[in-house]
């Protein structure tokens, strides 16, 4: 993929939706067939902010927004009844895919600027993100917001990411070991530790997603409809070991 004048970061978004698969397949796995590993949550945190990111990247460059939307819908129709039988859920609880759809939602609407859609677009679809029990809520829509806000900068993206993941983590469990390191002796050190505390917490490991997202990659070129289906077909993959093992 050319890289589009004045896009930050890293463009690569096949190589970003590989990797972004391989941490959510980590988390999925921690989450219904290891949950005495809580490193695979931790990791698996990378994913969502690359998919955010991939998004950005794939509306700056989509001929059409109404297709990129239906294409994203369709995915998330198709993926539910798998997600649910993978991970435990309910029709109540849909997958990111919605959390995603809402997103390219909003952004269309800051793009077009119709009828003042950049002024109520957002609010707009972050309110439906509560109201439809989107995954990770408005929370999730708004960091797609920031990163297409960021999109031209690198320090951009970094100052963004860094706020958000500490903003983030601010509500979510304290990390007290890593790989059975304990945490407690480094974070209990005068200053160093106050500094570091807000960073050792489970939302806040997606700012590891950071340098994936910053340096750019070669592309690793997949086809469309393939960066679609591995979404189901992780799931499927799951779903598939939990009944054997």
């Amino acid at each position: 993929m050319e890289k589009k004048a004045g896009l930050a970061g890293n463009t690569a978004t096949g190589t970003i939706k590989w990797i972004a698969l391989v941490f959510m397949m980590i988390d999925h796995s921690g989450k219904m067939l290891f949950p005495n590993v809580p490193e695979m949550r931790m990791l698996g945190r990378i994913a969502f902010p690359l998919y955010c990111w991939a998004l950005v990247v794939g509306c700056e460059y989509t001929g059409s927004m109404p297709r990129y939307l239906l294409r994203i819908l369709l995915t998330g129709v198709i993926s539910q009844p798998l997600y649910m039988a993978a991970l435990n859920h309910t029709w109540q609880e849909p997958s990111v895919f919605l959390t995603l759809f809402l997103a390219v939602l909003g952004l269309w609407g800051l793009r077009e600027k119709k009828w003042g859609s950049h002024i109520w677009a957002p609010p707009a679809v972050m309110a439906l993100a509560v109201l439809t029990h989107a995954d990770y809520g408005w929370k999730g829509v708004l960091l797609v917001f920031l990163l297409y806000a960021a999109r031209d900068s690198r320090r951009a993206l970094a100052a963004v990411m860094i706020a958000y993941c500490l903003f983030w983590g601010s509500t979510s469990s304290a990390v007290s070991s890593i790989f059975g390191l304990p945490l407690k002796p480094l974070l209990s050190l005068p200053a160093l530790g106050t500094i570091l505390s807000p960073f050792f917490r489970l939302q806040a490991m997606a700012l590891l997603a950071l340098p994936l997202m910053l340096f750019p990659m070669e592309n690793i070129r997949m086809p469309k409809i393939l960066g679609y289906l591995l979404y189901p077909l992780h799931l499927l993959v799951l779903w598939g070991l939990e009944q054997i093992l």
